[in-house]
This record gives C-alpha cells, structure tokens and sequence, in this order.
C-alpha cells in the first residue's frame, strides 16, 4: 500500500483543496478485492489570528445526490465549506446528529498487479462553492493534478551544488511560498502574513519588514511574477501607513509602533526587484509609486533636526528601542533614500537627504572606542548615551547588505566578533551569513533540526526549535540568506 497526499498546484491545478491517492499492489497469485474507506468527523472549527476561538455553532454533515459529502457550520452566512469525494462510486454514510461520516470505495486488484483510488478535498467560501471544486479535482483525475504539482514545484526549486543546502532552502523556501503568501477563498487575492501555521503565536500578522524583506526576497528567488503582485499587493494593503506597526492580513493595524526599517522596507523591495528582474515598469504602477513618495515623507518626517539620522520607535522585534536612534534602522534608511533620489521626480527628489551624508553620520555618532578598538554601538541617542547590545532582527552583521559598510571594515569586524555566537534566534543566525563567520553557519544550518526542518523563531544550540516553530516568514528570510551567502558572497557549504 502506497499513500500520496498532495495540494493541487501548477498552471490549470492551482486549486483550493488536497488529494488523497492510495495505490495497492498485490504480489498474490490470485485477485484481490479491497475495500478503501475514508471516515472522520467534524469535531471542530475554529478562527484565528494569533488565538484560536472555536465557532460556537454546529457542525453540519451533508450528502449531495452524486455521492459528495459537505462538512460546514449550521450558522448563516456560512464562512467557510468542505467538499469531500472519491474518483469513483462510492458508498457513504452520514450520521448528522454525530457529525460523521464514512466514503466507502470498492476495487479489485488483479494478481501481480496494481489499482489506484483517490479521494478529494475541496474547501470554499460556502457549499456550493466547495461542491463545484472538488468536482473539477475529480473530472481532472488525481494523476493529472500530481504530474502538474511535481512540475510547478520543480520549477520552483533552487540549486547550490550541495544536496543538503539545496534541501535545507528549498524546504524553506517552498514553506514560506505557501505559508507566507496565501490566496484568500473570497475575494481570490493575493496576502502576506507571518505564518499560517496554526502552531506559531505569530500568526496571520505581518509586519512591513517581514513581508518586504523576509517573504519576499524568499518568494522572488522562485517565481518572479507573483514577486510583481505580492510587491504591489503590499503597497495596496499595507502601503498607506508604512511602516506604522503590526497590521492584519487585510491592512488594518494590528498593533502601532512606528519602525524605520518598516518605512525604508518599500523602496528597498522595489530597488531589489528591479535589479533582480530587470522590470523597471514597476514604479510606474500608481499604487507603487504612491507608497513610495509616502515613505520618503515618512522618512523625512523621523530626521533629527541637526543631524542627519532617523529616530524610530520600536525594533524589528516589536520591542522599545534602547535609544532612539538605531544603527540598522538608519543603515537601511540610507539605501532607501538612495532609491528615493532615482526613482522619485526630479523636483522631490532634489530635497531627498544625501544617502552618503547619513552614511557618514553613521561613523560619526555609532562608533565608540578608542583608536584601532572601535566599535559600532546598536542604538545611540546623540547626546552621548549609547547601547551596545546587538538587536537579534536588526543586527550589526547585516550593514554590508545595505552598502552602509564594507564586509572587511575593521570596525565591523570587531563589531561582529562580539555578537554572541550562542544561537538564541534562528534571525541573528540568518544575519550571521552575511558575516565572517558565514562557512560555519552553513555548516550548523545543515546539522539544525529546527521545527522538522522548517524555521522557528527561537532555537537551542543545536538548531532545535524551542518556541514559534513553523515561521514561514523566517523560512524565506532562512532561505534567501543562506542563497545569497552562497550565490552571492561565494560561501562553500
């Protein structure tokens, strides 16, 4: 016996729904006959966002003339159906007062021969709608569906040379393609979140930053047309206050708390999906082009009035900055506004701080020590207090990325060798790559168990998952880093 259970996916198989097909072999002398059955029960239903809150109503089983089982809740209007059915005829049974039923399928498997059966699952905005789509899953057959989910998949995949590197990034990657980035059931667009994991605290909030600057460059490694639509969906969503907090997945604020590198995180997006794609005709789309001129106000808005650095409120953690002004923050704030001086018109443009002036300011105010033992503070206030901790998601290691300073600075270097090397979160872990130390995190990723593979936002020593597993906005972050450390900076696995 043989079981794959497989999600549609791939051009005409992008559907919502799974497949259930089973495969009998029989090494006998003589046929077989088999009976396949599937039985469950609608034992609960519930909404989340961060917590889970089971519906109150009751759960509803159905059968429909041709042999489709409906699982639903009793309250109108309904929010979301299952449809389940079998590639062939079926016997069911339906007890509504428990809420359980039973698809039965019969076949015989001839002697030293095989057969094949699949069951279907369809979900949708309401029973008619998942009654339909389980019905194209089944006129397409399982076959047709899997053939076209293999290929779409491996279109999707990415190469380092390296067997256990390819499948420590491809199993991110895909993760964070899917868990990410979801289509909704009603209105079939496009949304970002951290994870739709039910397991992480997460949840189906989303930060600019770790839409922009995790999901994203994850998501664009693979498939760079849905890059264009998730790039512009960001703006449309989330676009009109950035970089102002934690929003819903429909762009209502969640929690407030403004971060600069949330507001520089569009242009930053944008700069990289040009490079990247060569498709300059981005910010010529109105929705683009408005968040951007928002951001480069927002911006502005944060300067100090004497020097050139930016003030936020909170780190890429959602914490209370130690001092107002951050080192990565106005590092990432320097490269949007270089994007700012090319891709706004010429008259804003002009008045669009000097990206190098900022850069500069950087050496002047974050660099404390004394001659050849200087060191980059994380956070200073311009009135001589300063932090020194390194912050996790907004680390230090991370400056060269964004051209604020060379990877062979002394300075840096320095700088980095004191970040702790005790791995706490799987992010610093990920910042880590773009480091000296890069070659030895490659070779603890490849030994990390993390959560079965898959990112978690804390982690032990080993690389197990302690909290938050599941991360799928990590996952594209863990990815592209780990690419990019070997495609980019030339890091032997």
């Amino acid at each position: 016996v043989r079981g794959t259970i497989f999600a549609p996916y791939g051009r005409d198989a992008d559907m919502a729904g799974a497949v259930y097909a089973i495969s009998l072999e029989n090494r006998g002398a003589q046929s077989v006959a088999v009976t396949l059955s599937l039985e469950g029960k609608l034992g609960h239903r519930q909404q989340r966002v961060r917590t889970a809150r089971p519906f109150v109503d009751a759960h509803q089983v159905s059968r429909t003339p041709d042999d489709v089982l409906l699982l639903e809740g009793a309250a109108l209007p309904g929010v979301v159906s299952l449809a389940l059915a079998a590639d062939s005829d079926v016997s069911v049974d339906v007890d509504p007062d428990a809420a359980t039923f039973a698809l039965r399928r019969e076949l015989r498997v001839p002697a030293g021969g095989r057969s094949q059966a699949a069951f279907y699952l369809a979900a949708g905005p309401e029973r008619d709608g998942a009654r339909a789509t389980v019905g194209v899953m089944r006129r397409r057959g399982w076959r047709e569906l899997l053939t076209a989910t293999r290929d779409a998949l491996q279109a999707l995949e990415q190469a380092t040379g390296n067997e256990e590197m390819d499948r420590l990034i491809n199993r991110n990657l895909l993760f964070s393609y899917f868990y990410s980035v979801g289509r909704a059931l009603d209105d079939a667009h496009y949304y970002v979140v951290r994870t739709r994991a039910p397991w992480n605290g997460r949840g189906l909030t989303v930060r600019d930053w770790e839409a922009l600057a995790w999901t994203l460059p994850a998501v664009q490694l693979a498939d760079a047309g849905l890059a264009r639509e998730i790039l512009i969906r960001c703006c449309e969503l989330h676009g009109y206050a950035p970089g102002q907090g934690v929003h819903y997945l429909d762009g209502t604020l969640f929690e407030p708390g403004f971060s600069l590198e949330g507001a520089a995180s569009y242009a930053i997006a944008v700069d990289r999906y040009i490079r990247d794609t060569e498709d300059d005709q981005i910010v010529e789309e109105p929705v683009v082009a408005d968040t951007l001129y928002l951001s480069s106000e927002d911006l502005a808005s944060r300067r100090d009035r004497n020097v050139p650095l930016y003030t936020t409120e909170v780190t890429l953690s959602g914490a209370p900055t130690a001092q107002p002004f951050t080192l990565h923050g106005n590092a990432v704030a320097a490269q949007a506004l270089d994007v700012f001086r090319r891709t706004l018109d010429e008259d804003t443009a002009r008045d669009v701080e000097d990206p190098e002036a900022v850069r500069a300011a950087l050496r002047r105010h974050f660099v404390v020590g004394r001659a050849e033992k200087t060191t980059f503070a994380s956070a200073v206030d311009l009135a001589g207090g300063s932090s020194a901790d390194d912050d996790p998601h907004g680390s230090a290691l991370w400056l060269p990325l964004y051209e604020a300073v060379d990877r062979q600075d002394s300075t840096y270097r320095r700088t980095v060798r004191g970040v702790t090397e005790t791995p706490r979160l799987l992010a610093q872990q990920c910042a880590r790559l773009m480091g000296p130390d890069s070659a030895a995190v490659l070779q603890w990723l490849r030994r990390a168990v993390l959560d079965n593979g898959l990112a978690a936002e804390e982690v032990d020593e080993s690389g197990r998952a302690t909290g938050n597993g599941g991360d799928a906005a990590l996952s594209g972050l863990l990815a592209w880093s780990a690419w990019y450390a070997v495609h980019g900076l030339g890091t032997t696995p």
